[in-house]
């Protein structure tokens, strides 16, 4: 590990697209699929935990809701971790806490012991590996930025489809404290992945390394300077309105197929069909996303991603049988991958490098609250009416929604503003480009002066001069 090196991405360091890069993207690759997956891999053990407890569902299902809200809520404490410590140091650390929690938690004799280590010290442990793992990303990559954003959240599909099955086995083979104790050792990769986040460092004789220590010393562990940006309160509000209604298809939908009179393997096999869909749209969004044309207007793809998916949602409702749902869940497994392939791309694009792990920390604790409020509301929903159709119907309003806050907001206060501080550059340029024609020193003005007339009193000698922008004095 060495010395604790603060990598706040030095302004000095080109982006190398590529190189060690690649062995970055592998690690956030891994990173993003335990993170994402890994509070739905766990549910797999549930029912063991019903029969030894004594519990309801529940219960059980706080082990997941704290996993998220850990992920989420966390946010600002690693963006200052990460602004003070760097991001290696974090993720090692990270890396031990989330192994740390699992491990403890097959020892455990109650549920609210199972809480505070699967729960908040392993939520704590991802997190503090999650956030990290983008930081780097951004700062290796920068052409290929939109590719490498889509590489990397294919972690969460392709870590879902591999853990829930592999945790049905552990749990047939060795109960839910041996398959706990497993999964536990399987987090200590996340140390591994934390040690190929090697920081950044300027060349020997760039300017970046004669900052004076007192800038280092001065600088914000969070900065809060983000919410003057415009486009970072419009890119956090709208990402706080999707979030309430993203997560809830994919919880109920298996539900929803039971409740139509399906088998629960045919209804389980809904949500295999929407991550597989999932692991090849995050990709191909990213590459789509990194053309020419389309990356300066990447947050209206973002918009459209949004509209798909709330429209995906709407026409989901009206799903009558099994045949619908399968439909269903291949569109939405398309729409919600272009929203992972793209959510943080954006907010990469709108705040800078520079200012990416304080926004990104803010937007998390911004969007758990949403986590919080979404599915537990539909829920009571579901429990007020019994039908479906208002829940999913609920959702794609949310997410349609915050699709028009996002591109109205950018299109009529962020366009009009970049517009506006572009015109303002032209003009200070003009201005410092008049002062020094001012400034020309005396003696010049002499000599072009005397030239002049030289030509005037001796055209005959001189003959015809052709005057030009690039031959005129």
């Amino acid at each position: 590990m060495g010395a604790v090196v603060a990598d706040d991405g030095p302004s000095g360091v080109k982006a190398p697209d590529g190189g060690w890069g690649w062995a970055v993207l592998f690690g956030c690759f891994i990173i993003t699929g335990f993170s994402y997956a890994f509070p739905k891999a766990v549910s797999v053990f549930f029912k063991e935990l019903i029969r030894e407890f004594g519990i309801g569902y529940s219960d059980t299902a706080w082990i997941s809701s704290i996993l998220l809200a850990m992920l989420y809520g966390t946010g600002p404490l690693c963006s200052v971790c990460v602004n003070r410590f760097g991001c290696r140091p974090v993720m090692l650390v990270g890396g031990l806490f989330a192994s740390m929690g699992m491990v403890i938690a097959s020892f455990c004799t109650s549920i609210v012991q199972i809480y505070l280590t699967a729960g908040v010290i392993t939520g704590l442990g991802l997190a503090l590996n999650f956030q990290p793992s983008l930081i780097m990303l951004n700062r290796y990559f920068d052409k290929r930025r939109p590719l490498a954003n889509g590489l990397s959240a294919a972690g969460s599909p392709v870590f879902l489809c591999a853990l829930s099955p592999l945790g049905q086995i552990l749990q047939h083979e060795y109960g839910w404290r041996g398959g706990f104790l497993i999964l536990g050792g399987m987090l200590l990769n996340c140390c591994v992945c934390g040690a190929l986040m090697r920081p950044l460092e300027p060349p020997k004789n760039s300017e970046a390394t004669k900052e004076p220590a007192e800038k280092k010393v001065k600088k914000k562990l969070l900065d809060f300077s983000v919410f003057k940006d415009g486009g970072f309160v419009i890119y956090t509000l709208a990402a706080s309105i999707m979030v309430l209604g993203l997560f809830v298809p994919p919880v109920f939908v298996v539900s929803y197929a039971k409740d139509l009179g399906y088998q629960d393997t045919k209804a389980a096999f809904l949500l295999t069909i929407l991550g597989f869909i999932d692991i090849f749209a995050r990709p191909i969004c990213g590459m789509v996303a990194g053309l020419k044309w389309v990356r300066p207007r990447c947050v209206y793809l973002f918009s459209f991603a949004m509209i798909f998916n709330g429209f995906t949602d709407l026409m989901g409702s009206m799903s009558a049988d099994y045949g619908g749902l399968v439909v269903f869940c291949i569109f939405f497994g398309i729409s919600y991958g272009m929203v992972g392939a793209l959510q943080f791309e954006v907010l990469m694009a709108i705040v800078g490098t520079q200012k990416f792990s304080s926004a990104i920390g803010l937007v998390l604790l911004a969007e758990a609250m949403a986590v919080l409020i979404g599915p537990p509301s539909a829920g009571k929903l579901l429990d007020a009416t019994g039908r479906y159709m208002f829940v999913f119907i609920i959702a794609g309003i949310e997410v349609t929604t915050s699709a028009l806050v996002l591109a109205l907001g950018n299109f009529f206060c962020i366009k009009k503003k970049a517009e506006e501080l572009h015109t303002k550059e032209e003009a200070a340029e003009r201005e410092e480009l008049n002062k020094s024609e001012d400034k020309t020193p005396e003696g010049a003005k002499v000599d072009s002066i005397e030239v002049e007339q030289f030509l005037k009193d001796e055209p005959e000698k001189n003959g015809e001069v052709v005057t030009n922008p690039e031959t005129c004095v």
